[in-house]
């Protein structure tokens, strides 16, 4: 589908839908770490909310019209959230070796905006330091413990320079999430063989979703955009007391 079928077609998913869509997901995944353990399904839809976040953010990035406040904003958003992510991850107020995923996205924010300028740019010098702010960014995934680390900023990068190409999508999301990603895996058997599949597998199943997106940004306004940004350190800090109960 041409994009500017996409942008002005009726029919699919709005932008504001498709966010709560993902901060539905995203809760799941949060009562199974804090709450409910033992339901696997929960913590499975919970793969596909972030490559949603991530596909929003590079939309944002299309629409915005001050580049630096959306970092600014994002940026805000991350340091209020380390202390309540703190508290739900590791139920210490400073936890060093894991910061919360709104640092992810400003990573990936400031990842598609040197890939952006790496096409614009003119010369090799110029390139060149535009991969090396690349290399750099990437570099700060890992050695800053983000959420999703360097698979993060990569899916972010992803939707940003395949917006276009669905089997590219499919493809690079395949890699990062099935190959590239360590972490919980379920035995799966398939044509009689057993392996172990990935439980961040199951992130693919966001891109039907994604694919759905009609480029409308929906009801709701400014206000309810900006929901998800209040919500993220909120429903943290409401997880993390209601484990300290039960």
């Amino acid at each position: 589908m041409k994009k500017a079928d996409r942008d002005n077609r009726s029919f699919g998913i709005d932008a504001v839908s498709l966010r709560l869509l993902a901060i539905a997901f995203m809760v799941l995944d949060h009562l199974w770490a804090a709450v409910v353990p033992g339901n696997l399904w929960m913590t499975c839809a919970g793969r596909l909310a972030f490559p949603i976040f991530a596909f929003q953010l590079c939309e944002g990035y299309r629409h915005t019209g001050d580049f630096r406040r959306y970092c600014l904003r994002l940026l805000l958003f991350a340091l209020l959230s380390e202390i309540p992510f703190n508290l739900f991850y590791a139920g210490s107020v400073i936890f060093p070796f894991h910061q919360n995923v709104m640092f992810t996205l400003l990573l990936g924010l400031l990842a598609i905006r040197q890939a952006d300028m790496l096409r614009r740019e003119q010369g090799i010098k110029r390139k060149s330091l535009r991969c090396l702010a690349l290399l750099l960014i990437f570099a700060g995934g890992v050695v800053f413990f983000l959420d999703y680390g360097l698979m993060g900023v990569m899916t972010v990068l992803c939707f940003y320079v395949f917006r276009d190409y669905r089997l590219f999508q499919l493809a690079a999301m395949a890699v990062l999430n099935i190959f590239a990603f360590e972490g919980q895996t379920i035995p799966v058997s398939l044509f009689g063989l057993a392996c172990d599949f990935p439980i961040q597998g199951f992130a693919l199943l966001a891109l039907p979703l994604i694919w759905l997106y009609n480029g409308q940004k929906g009801p709701g306004g400014k206000g309810l955009r900006l929901f998800w940004y209040i919500f993220y350190p909120l429903h943290m800090l409401a997880l993390y007391f209601i484990q300290r109960i039960i």
